[in-house]
């Protein structure tokens, strides 16, 4: 199915708007009622500045208090990077192709902010595996977590997430995802099969790795809880709480890749399925699932507040102002 256009040597019935009037493969605009633009504004306006904000507290928080430089911290810091993009940058592009269904600006700031949406999802993904195979070792190989996840091993770990995410983003406008598209738009999600492979890569293949190194995660504290239950050694007890602390990390972290498989499956599944349906799928559903997926990068600053009291701590002491007014880098958090 090519995308829609209308020509303007044939007659043209009066309700519908073109977005070039003097284009000959002009699209056609939707045009959007004057209500749901400014409620859209709203909307992905608050979300975006949520979305930086939130994600700021993070990084400053990681980057300021000596006690968060750890390597879990590190690949977290990474992930807020990604996010704090998103929302600066992203969010920004979509909410102006949401509210008007015409592109007038340069081709190539299309390709870009595509590129970008792209390369973001993909950097938060491989970051969680990475988040995910730290929670491996930390849980079920503890006496060898200090030797496997040290620094030097979390920054390969980043530095592969964004090298990686970087070369599919690129790889895709190779790829010609904005092909065969009309005057007026920008990409109308018509990918060619062949882009299916960059959504195994940089989705489908990291989820299945989260989702078992989590089930394999999941067995073990399961194993871990039992041995604690049933013995009442002093010495079990410590290491018992030392246990407990990196189940609930590990919790955490798991519920913050739950809540990026949930806002992002959408938008890889109808990506993955428009090309096999003939293209199907209307490209306002995608766009509604491209912002669903964008909307994700709000949520984990909240769910680190909430489960983690030493980042709240730290949120207050940034938001107060309190870490311009002294020394508090070795403030004890937790």
């Amino acid at each position: 199915m090519e995308p829609e256009f209308i020509s303007n040597k044939t007659d043209v019935v009066k309700d519908i708007h073109l977005c070039y009037e003097s284009e000959n493969l002009s699209c056609i605009m939707v045009i959007t009622p004057s209500t749901i633009r400014v409620l859209l504004y709203l909307f992905l306006g608050s979300l975006s500045v949520l979305t930086m904000c939130g994600n700021l507290l993070i990084i400053i928080s990681i980057i300021y208090f000596k006690q968060l430089h750890t390597p879990t911290n590190y690949l977290i810091l990474s992930l807020a990077v990604a996010d704090l993009f998103v929302g600066a940058l992203v969010l920004p592009f979509n909410m102006a192709l949401s509210v008007s269904s015409c592109w007038h600006l340069a081709d190539l700031i299309c390709n870009i902010g595509r590129s970008l949406e792209v390369s973001l999802s993909t950097s938060s993904i491989l970051n969680l595996c990475f988040i995910s195979i730290d929670r491996y070792y930390a849980v079920c190989q503890p006496l060898r977590y200090r030797t496997k996840m040290n620094y030097h091993a979390v920054v390969i770990m980043i530095v592969v997430s964004w090298g990686v995410s970087g070369l599919v983003g690129t790889g895709i406008i190779i790829m010609g995802l904005n092909e065969g598209k009309c005057k007026g738009k920008c990409f109308s999600f018509h990918i060619p099969l062949s882009s299916i492979t960059a959504c195994i890569l940089s989705f489908y293949l990291p989820a299945i790795i989260m989702l078992s190194i989590y089930l394999k995660i999941f067995l073990v504290a399961q194993r871990q809880a039992l041995s604690i239950k049933n013995t009442n050694c002093q010495s079990i007890k410590s290491g018992a709480s030392v246990t407990k602390m990196e189940r609930k990390a590990t919790k955490t972290l798991a519920i913050v890749m739950g809540a990026f498989l949930i806002c992002w499956t959408p938008f890889f599944t109808s990506m993955t399925l428009n090309p096999l349906s003939n293209y199907s799928i209307p490209i306002p559903v995608i766009e509604t699932f491209v912002l669903l997926g964008s909307s994700n990068s709000v949520l984990n600053p909240f769910v680190y507040a909430f489960f983690y009291s030493w980042f709240r701590v730290a949120f207050r002491m940034i938001i107060s102002g309190k870490i311009f007014q002294g020394r508090f880098a070795n403030s004890k958090l937790f």
